[in-house]
């Protein structure tokens, strides 16, 4: 069986997906950034007239992701600690890698899912970081 889960905590999604979608005991998560619901600022970004990135603070983005993750996790029934894959997008991993590697050692030194990390040239939205995960319910 099949459940669309959408958290009325985590950001609107940018296109057609929900926040996650349940299948079987396993949870699959949509890509989750540091944007808020409601709010068109995004934690740690500053933009210019045109959007564009005119700096950003990756400790504040990931702290955000971290904690949205955490609202989908909470609404479809399932916890952090039950995290088992992660794979992270970043859009500058020379700069930014230290910083995350460091954050994301906070939030899961007590569960060690498989994870994966991947730089790519941009997101859909003006942001450094993206996760997709994979959790148990």
């Amino acid at each position: 069986m099949e459940d669309k889960i959408n958290s009325s905590k985590a950001p609107e999604p940018v296109g057609l997906y929900p926040h996650a979608r349940k299948v079987g005991n396993l949870l699959f998560l949509s890509g989750v950034g540091p944007r808020e619901r409601g709010n068109k600022n995004i934690p740690g970004v500053e933009l210019n007239e045109a959007g564009e990135i005119v700096s950003y603070d990756i400790e504040t983005q990931c702290h955000s992701v971290f904690r949205n993750i955490k609202y989908i996790l909470e609404d479809a029934g399932s916890s952090w600690d039950k995290i088992v894959d992660v794979t992270v997008f970043l859009t500058n991993m020379k700069d930014d890698f230290k910083t995350y590697n460091r954050v994301y050692a906070e939030y899961f030194k007590d569960n060690l899912p498989c994870r994966t990390t991947c730089e790519i040239n941009c997101l859909p939205t003006p942001i450094a970081i993206e996760l997709k995960v994979i959790a148990t319910i």
